[in-house]
């Protein structure tokens, strides 16, 4: 119970964060800016929101659920089926081929975060929940974690974001 509650209140401090972010400027940092921030819509809530309750869920490769245990596609399939009734299937490259693509600077809590993690295009999926951070399934450490898309690690693997959001 209390860690369902901290992570309510995580989620409802980074969905108001959200919020108060800065727009997005121009790469001449003059301040003009380039386009209009993406609303975070309730449907986006949902999926933040399940993915969250799924953190420390154990890894297995293959995994569809959470009493059998998740891998990256596994976990993403399984939040939007659960969170939004949408199906979504397949590896993380065919997921990524599924979605709209959404610049860097316009990530969304709810939209996917591909990275390549196994010298292959599209090897890895975590779900954005704001503040430059991920929820993902890794096999390293075996369990569903927050990650900073910033650290060195996916920093450099980093390769595009998707949403399966309107």
């Amino acid at each position: 119970m209390r860690q369902s509650l901290s992570c309510l209140l995580l989620i409802s401090a980074l969905l108001l964060s959200a919020c108060g972010s800065p727009l997005p400027r121009s790469a001449d940092g003059r301040g003009t800016i380039t386009q209009p921030p993406r609303a975070v819509s309730g449907e986006a809530a949902e999926v933040v929101m399940y993915a969250m309750s799924l953190i420390d869920t154990g890894y297995r490769f293959g995994g569809k659920n959470p009493e059998a245990g998740l891998d990256c596609s596994g976990m993403v399939s399984y939040i939007f089926d659960q969170a939004t009734g949408r199906r979504v299937q397949g590896s993380a490259a065919d997921i990524a081929r599924q979605g709209r693509p959404v610049p860097r600077e316009q990530l969304r809590p709810g939209d996917l975060v591909f990275f390549n993690t196994m010298n292959r295009p599209f090897s890895h999926v975590g779900l954005y929940i704001g503040d430059g951070r991920f929820i993902h399934a890794p096999s390293t450490n075996g369990r569903v974690r927050i990650e900073n898309m910033s650290s060195s690690y996916f920093a450099q693997r980093y390769e595009a974001a998707r949403t399966l959001l309107d």
